[in-house]
This record gives C-alpha cells, sequence and structure tokens, in this order.
C-alpha cells in the first residue's frame, strides 16, 4: 500500500516525540534504539502511512539492498527456473532482484555487468559467454560476484557449476547402451564454455567407443534454432540426437513430427536441462536433469555470505540426473538374413536392463525390449509392455505412443475397465454419452522380476486410480527358436488374481458400444501397408472365436504372425485392419467377467514370428513346432 503523499520523517518524529535521527535508527532497526522507542516509533509511522524512502535509506546505510543477476537469455525456461530461485532467496533476505538480460551477445555483457552493479550491491553472473581476460576485467570491477556455470581462472570468485561434461557422457554412453553408433549433437551458442565442455566430452567418448561416430552441428540455443535443424539432422544418418538444451530439442520435435519421422522408432532425441515443458511434449522427452531453481537459491545464498565477509568458499559442483522418457529408444535394427543364424548357434536369452527394462537378445541384436517401467501419462493407463520386437530378419512388428491413439504401446495387457478402473488408458466410453476423458485410470507396477535363459517372469499389482490394489499377476515371458531358425516364439502367461476383494472386468461393449468387446493381451502393429488376416475355416477374423489367428504382410520385407488363444474357453479375437493393425483375444468381449476375493483368471497367447508369408496349410504345422 502506498504511504499518505507528503508524510516525511519530520511528521513521524514530532508524532512520535523524538528526532528524525532516532526515527531513521528504530526503523532500521538500529542497536542503539531502546524497544519501547522503536515500538513508538513505529505505531507513529503506522498512524501516519509513513513508507521510508527507498533512496534514502541507501544512502544513509551504503547499501541497497539490491542484487543484479545478468542472464544470455531470459526466454529460456532454463534460466527463468534459476531467475525464480534467486528471487525466492532474495525476497526471504529482504532484497530485490534487478535482471539483466545479454541476448546471448557475449560483446554486451561486460558494459551490462558493470552498470547493473553500479545500481546494487553484488552481482550474480549466470552463464556468461565472455572471455577469460574480459571476465578477469569484469570481476575485478564488479566485486562481490557469484557465478554459475563459470569458474573464473584466477579462482577467489565463488561459482555453482553444473558438470554438463559427465552429464553429455552419461547420456550419450546409456544412447550407445541402446545401441545406438551414430549420434549427432546439437551444438548450443558458440561463446558457451558448458557447450564447449559439451563437445569435448562427447570426443572422448568417441575414442573410448570404436565404432562409434559423433557429429557436432552447429545449432544455437533457441526453439528456432532446434526447428532449422531438421535438415542437417536428417542428412547426418545418426539414429540419435542430443540437444544442447530441451528448447532446441522441442523445436526440433516439432519439425521431426510433420516430416513423418517416428521418435524413436525412426530417431531417438535427448535434451538437456528437464525444463517444466519436458515431460508434457509428445513422446515425452528425455533429458539430464538439472536443480534449476537450486542453482539461483546456492547462488543468492553464496553472494550473502560473501556480503557478510565470508571468503574461500567452496565451488558448489552438480552432476546432471537423467531422466529417460519416451523419446529414446532401440537403434533401428539394420535387416540380417535369416540364414546366417543358422551358420552357427547363436545366444538367446533375456538380459536385465538395470531395473527398468529387459532385452530379448540373439547373437548380440535385441528380438525385443521388455519396458518395466515406463515412462508414461496417468491418462495412458501406465502398464508394462513389450517394444520394440523385431522379426529375426529385423523388421519392426509393434508400435509405441502411435499418433492414432496414443495409449496403445507394443504388445501389453490391457483391459478397459475393472471395477470402473481403466487399464486401457485414452477416454473410457459412457452409455449414451460416448467417449469420455475420465480420471479413472489404473496402473500396473511391477516387481519380483527375473530372466533365466529364454524366460521372463514378473509379478505385478494393478492399482486403481486412488492407489488401492484390485488385482495381483503373475507373468512368464517365455521365447523359443524354432528348429529352422527361420523365426521365432513367445509365450505369454498371465495368472490374475482378485485381491483384495470382488473384482469385475469388462470392456466398452458393456456400456453399449457395439462391437467394441476388446480387452486382454492386445498387439499394437507397427504401421505398415498390405497386412491380411485370417482364421481357420475362412471366418470374418474380427469376432472370430477360433483358436488361431493369421497376420501377414506381402511385399519387399514380407512377415507373419500366427497368434494361438491360451485358456480353458476360446473367446473372440478383437481385430483392426483399417486406420491402424492391432489385434488379440478379448477376454471381455461376451459380457462382464466377475471375479470373487481370491478367484483366479489364466490368459495367455502364443505368437510365432516368421519372415515370410504363411498360407492356412502352413498354420498347423507353425503351431505345433
Amino acid at each position: 500500500m502506498a504511504g499518505r503523499v507528503g508524510v516525511t520523517i519530520a511528521d513521524v518524529a514530532r508524532l512520535a516525540g523524538v528526532s528524525s535521527a532516532t526515527v531513521s535508527r528504530a526503523l532500521n532497526g538500529h542497536p542503539s534504539v531502546t524497544a519501547e522507542t522503536e515500538q513508538k516509533v513505529r505505531q507513529a509511522a503506522g498512524q501516519l502511512d509513513y513508507v521510508p524512502s527507498n533512496v534514502a535509506r541507501s544512502l544513509s546505510l551504503g547499501r541497497t539492498h539490491t542484487v543484479a543477476l545478468l542472464m544470455p537469455d531470459l526466454s529460456n525456461p532454463m534460466f527463468q527456473q534459476v531467475l525464480r530461485g534467486v528471487n525466492r532467496a532474495a525476497a526471504a533476505e529482504g532484497y530485490r532482484v534487478l535482471v539483466t538480460d545479454s541476448i546471448e551477445d557475449p560483446d554486451r555483457e561486460a558494459e551490462l555487468a558493470i552498470e547493473a552493479r553500479r545500481r546494487c550491491d553484488a552481482l550474480i553472473l549466470c552463464s556468461p559467454r565472455m572471455s577469460a581476460p574480459e571476465l578477469h576485467r569484469v570481476l575485478t570491477a564488479t566485486q562481490p560476484v557469484v557465478l554459475v556455470n563459470r569458474e573464473a581462472e584466477a579462482g577467489g570468485t565463488p561459482s555453482v557449476i553444473v558438470d554438463y561434461a559427465t552429464g553429455v557422457r552419461l547420456l550419450a554412453e546409456r544412447l550407445i547402451d541402446l545401441g545406438h553408433r551414430r549420434l549427432l549433437y546439437l551444438a548450443g551458442p558458440a561463446a558457451s564454455l558448458t557447450n564447449a565442455a559439451r563437445v569435448h566430452s562427447l570426443r572422448a567418448v568417441e575414442r573410448e567407443n570404436p565404432g562409434v561416430a559423433v557429429e557436432v552441428v552447429a545449432c544455437g540455443g533457441s526453439i528456432e534454432d532446434g526447428s532449422a535443424a531438421l535438415g542437417p539432422v536428417l542428412a547426418s544418418g545418426a539414429t540419435a540426437v542430443i540437444a544442447y538444451n530441451d528448447v532446441i530439442a522441442f523445436g526440433l520435435l516439432g519439425k521431426l513430427n510433420e516430416a513423418g519421422v517416428r521418435i524413436p522408432e525412426d530417431l531417438s532425441l535427448a535434451g538437456f536441462d528437464d525444463i517444466s515443458f519436458a515431460r508434457y511434449s509428445t513422446p515425452p522427452l528425455t533429458t539430464m536433469a538439472v536443480p534449476q531453481t537450486e542453482l539461483g537459491r546456492l547462488a543468492f545464498d553464496q553472494l550473502t555470505r560473501v556480503l557478510e565477509g565470508a571468503t574461500d568458499l567452496p565451488v558448489l559442483r552438480f552432476t546432471p540426473r537423467l531422466v529417460e522418457r519416451g523419446s529414446i529408444g532401440l537403434a533401428p535394427r539394420e535387416s540380417v538374413e535369416p540364414r546366417l543364424l543358422e551358420e552357427s548357434p547363436a545366444p538367446f536369452a533375456w538380459h536385465r536392463d538395470e531395473d527398468v527394462a529387459a532385452t530379448l537378445e540373439l547373437a548380440g541384436s535385441v528380438l525385443a525390449r521388455y519396458e518395466r517401467r515406463p515412462v508414461m501419462p496417468d491418462l495412458y493407463s501406465p502398464r508394462p509392455y513389450l517394444h520394440p520386437l523385431y522379426t529375426l530378419a529385423g523388421v519392426p512388428l509393434t508400435a509405441a505412443s502411435p499418433p492414432l491413439h496414443r495409449h496403445q504401446h507394443g504388445l501389453s495387457f490391457a483391459v478397459p475397465l475393472v471395477n470402473g478402473t481403466s487399464y486401457w488408458g485414452g477416454r473410457t466410453h459412457v452409455r449414451d454419452v460416448g467417449p469420455v476423458l475420465l480420471p479413472n485410470h489404473g496402473s500396473q507396477l511391477g516387481h519380483d522380476a527375473a530372466v533365466a535363459g529364454t524366460e521372463l517372469t514378473e509379478r505385478l499389482r494393478w492399482h486403481a486410480e486412488d492407489g488401492a490394489v484390485q488385482l495381483e499377476e503373475e507373468r512368464i515371458l517365455t521365447a523359443q527358436l524354432l528348429t529352422d531358425n527361420a523365426g521365432w516364439r513367445l509365450r505369454w502367461r498371465s495368472d490374475l488374481t482378485a485381491t483384495p476383494g470382488r473384482v469385475v472386468i469388462e470392456s466398452p461393449h458393456a456400456s453399449g458400444r457395439a462391437d467394441a468387446g476388446y480387452g486382454g493381451i492386445f498387439w499394437r502393429f507397427a504401421d505398415a501397408e498390405g497386412v491380411e488376416a485370417f482364421t481357420a475355416g475362412g471366418a470374418d477374423p474380427h469376432g472370430a472365436r477360433t483358436p488361431w489367428l493369421v497376420l501377414r504382410c506381402h511385399g519387399e520385407r514380407p512377415w507373419s504372425v500366427v497368434l494361438t488363444q491360451v485358456g480353458s474357453e476360446l473367446v473372440p479375437w478383437h481385430v483392426r485392419l483399417g486406420e491402424y493393425v492391432a489385434a488379440g483375444p478379448a477376454i471381455a468381449w461376451d459380457g462382464p467377467i466377475a471375479l470373487e476375493a481370491g478367484q483366479k483368471l489364466a490368459v495367455g497367447l502364443d505368437a510365432v514370428i516368421l519372415d515370410r508369408v504363411v498360407t492356412p496349410d502352413d498354420v498347423e504345422d507353425l503351431r505345433a513346432s
């Protein structure tokens, strides 16, 4: 609230019965003023709505209680969060912050820094781009100063540092673990020392990993720079891109989506900083998290300690943390001839990938990846899934979060409703209303996973949207090479147990959506032209209650998948071949399935995966092989 116009310190002094100097000392908390006098002065000031002049107060104290913060680019959300950290810490100590933006121009930084310091008590330089000699000149002229993401060569200046070199190494090594051998780095501003540190670290990764190539492409720091990088990225032949920051990654991601490049199936993309928007992109962006607001808070804390006379403060260092989301995945497999596998026995087994996934590998190539801890929005009903999944010749057969139906992920166990909770994702069909986005999405959380040769086992709990457990599941995935190495077989077995009470499993058919009895082990196939489906007896595949179903694709890279139901009773097949390709046995097609507490439901599916087009005459032999 503004003070009363025309009220001066002399007016307060007359009302309080003290001198103007005593009023000044009392309002500034001087120790020579007694508590009784200070209270009397503050009461008089309040009665008159007196607000002290900041200019006069600064002249009196020799302090402005303002600090300057110079940043290279305030449009970058990373620097906005650093500013937020400084602001919060400053406000708690009664300071204000004067913010200056150099707009990524190193030639203006020295002038701006010196001018800002003249108006304030101290200076925070955030990621300065200026040369080392120029920085030395500025530090000499502007003490006290704290540096963020920069160290003074002569030492003696407090610094808060992010170890970007180690961060980009961790990210590159993760991509190499996923099979990527051609990496591309979209470099940041030329004057950025953190960019130079990242390039140096990537060159070391390249030297230490024979067969790995890292291309560095000049880019910049803005979303427009990332958008403009589409051409060089596509021309590079890289399978994975590391962007200097998340903003660049967003610009590139938008253009990749426009160009029809699938992320991460065709190209993996990762950023840096983990700005708040990173988790909301499509797909969510993998990035290296930096403690942004904490950098600002600690920079101000260091500055106040300097103002209080502290010397020889340590350099504070942070290592970025990998936040793996949906924008990176296995490197695309190159086509290999299946006959090459006949020449020598090949190692064939599941391998644990830390605690987030398992991969099925044959002779060093990945046939399938099982995502145990997937990063999905809640509205997708998070659940483990298989993706990517390949034929022996490397033809991809799964899609994850495709543009049409983002909630569908590879091969997974997805059920539309269990006691009203969606384990399918997306919208729920409401009778007489239609599809509605409801806050009813559950999740499947795995634990006690183990791999032993060609078998993967896992126990899961199905949690409702409120966290309550509705089902417990024992899942077994078994792989087998066919005897002639012409293909491979995947067996999925799941035993569901209702716990702790009764559950009812339903499909949209139960709420009035005709011909929509889907739900169960569900396979979302990769997009492909000319996919056909047939069943025993030539019945219409969708809704057919037959033991097996075949999907096949003609073309330069033909494939077939023979699906066989496993269970005490046959259920109809849910098949889609129009806008997209998907299939699976629909366990609640005819109506709800009720399980009493402790009651089990066994569900299973066998898949024979081949690099050729099969005919109806082939099916029985393949199922028995």
